[in-house]
Formats: structure tokens, sequence, C-alpha cells
């Protein structure tokens, strides 16, 4: 049995985050000591590693839940995984997509500014600031 600290050392999560699983419901409540000291198990450190991957990877914490509410209802067929990680993966797709459009407007106002300051303009306002360029920027 494990308490928070050494989860926490373990797993690098704050113990807050513990708690807050807990509370979201994404782990059941630990066993407790006389004390009232948290005391995780080996299946919970394992279930905590696997959030915490998964957190990693992208998923959102409602995703992980309904993961592990699958898993442990015996229902985790590859299909359902697969559905979730598709999903996962177009919103990925879609997110890159927006910041790589973000990034084709940046570069032209990018060099703008730097043909400012090469052509010391210090006094003049940035064209990036100007109202057309913002409107440029702003339209998808």
């Amino acid at each position: 049995m494990f308490q928070v600290g050494e989860v926490s050392r373990r797993l690098g999560l704050n113990p807050q985050t513990l708690y807050f699983y807990e509370r979201i419901g994404l782990i059941p409540s630990p066993q407790r000591t006389p004390a009232g000291y948290r005391l995780y198990s080996q299946a919970d450190l394992e279930r905590l590693a696997f959030i915490a991957h998964t957190k990693a990877l992208g998923l959102s914490l409602d995703d992980i839940k309904e993961l592990l509410m699958l898993q442990a209802g015996q229902q985790l067929s590859c299909r359902d995984v697969h559905d979730r990680l598709l999903k996962k993966v177009q919103h990925i797709d879609d997110t890159i997509a927006k910041l790589q459009t973000l990034r084709e407007k940046l570069i032209p106002l990018l060099e703008q500014c730097q043909q400012g300051f090469e052509k010391d303009q210090t006094g003049a306002q940035c064209v990036v600031f100007q109202p057309h360029t913002l409107a440029a920027l702003a339209n998808p």
C-alpha cells in the first residue's frame, strides 16, 4: 500500500491531482489508515498511471472516464477504443490545420515587422497593429 506522497513521486502527479481524480470519480476512494491517511493499492497505481498516460496523449478526463467505465464493465472492445481514438486523432488533425492556417498568416506579418525595424522605423507603430492587418489576421 502506498501513501499519497509515494504515489505522487512514483507517477509525477501533484497530490491535489489525486484528490481531484477521486472527487470526480476517475479513481475509487482509496482505503484509509486509522488516522485517515489515504492508502493506494498497486491496482490504484496502475489505474493512475493509465490516466496519466492517456491524459498525456491528449485524451480529456471525460474520455478517460468513459474508457475506464467501459473497462470496468468488461465491455472494452477494440471497436470502442478505436472509435474514441479516431475521434481524438481527427480533433488533433483539425487543430493542426487551424494552427497551420494561423502560421501562414503570421509569417508575412513577421516579415513586415522585420522590414520595419530594419528600416529603423522605431517611432512608427508596427504594421501588426494597423487595423487592416488585424482584420486580415482575424478572418479565417
